[in-house]
């Protein structure tokens, strides 16, 4: 999924001439803490919440605050992956997108961004989650999938994880089948560490079913 495909819709940009008061009232609104500022179409840079309200005149134009805008943003064919990192390593709310030209396109919040990655994480599948733990030299992805798919099951997601400093690497599951004592016994027979397992049956899919449309919609309020 890319960033374009990310765009959050009701989110206009600010304009120069635009005053700090109304970058406060839009911000509430949305629930961000950053909104973009354009010029001609293409992106200025973005405003933050608290810079504004340091000013003694919230009123003032942006153009005539003279505050730092800052120069984040993500290129419309960035990952999601990609937008992900921008927005965690710089502690933001909003992320705008760009084209080459640098053109605005719009606007990715961290709230879609969550929907986003709730949609590509199987989430709402009934299944198991599985757990392993093995030795980054050992690690081969199509051996993990042949364990897996040799007992009748198919990945539906999986993330790697890898503590610092450790010379060992732990791999998260998703997988399509709810009875994986079977999986769990061939990963132990190729010398995999099983950390955690997690099989969910159909009263607790249907509450997690439940769980996930609920906060989907909490997201799009």
């Amino acid at each position: 999924m890319l960033a374009k495909h990310l765009l959050t819709e009701g989110i206009m940009p600010l304009h120069p001439d635009d005053e700090g008061s109304t970058a406060l009232v839009w911000m509430d609104e949305l629930k961000v803490f950053q909104l973009p500022v354009v010029t001609d179409g293409k992106f200025t840079g973005l405003i933050n919440e608290k810079d504004i309200l340091s000013l003694r005149d919230v009123h003032r134009k942006i153009r005539d605050m003279k505050l730092p805008l800052q120069r984040f943003f993500a290129f419309d064919h960035q990952h999601m992956i990609e937008v992900i990192k921008i927005l965690a390593v710089n502690n933001l709310t909003l992320l705008p997108v760009i084209d080459e030209k640098e053109q605005y396109i719009g606007s990715v919040t961290s709230h879609d961004l969550l929907s986003g990655m709730a949609r590509i994480s199987a989430i709402d599948n009934p299944g198991a989650i599985i757990v392993v733990e093995v030795g980054k030299m050992d690690y081969v992805l199509s051996e993990i999938s042949r364990i897996v798919e040799s007992n009748d099951a198919k990945i539906l997601c999986m993330y790697v994880t890898t503590p610092d400093e450790s010379t060992r690497i732990e791999v998260t599951l998703k997988i399509n089948k709810r009875d994986i004592q079977h999986v769990l016994q061939t990963f132990n027979r190729y010398n995999y560490i099983v950390k955690a397992s997690f099989s969910e049956d159909r009263d607790y899919f249907d509450d997690l079913k439940e769980r996930y449309d609920s906060f989907m919609k909490y997201l799009n309020t």
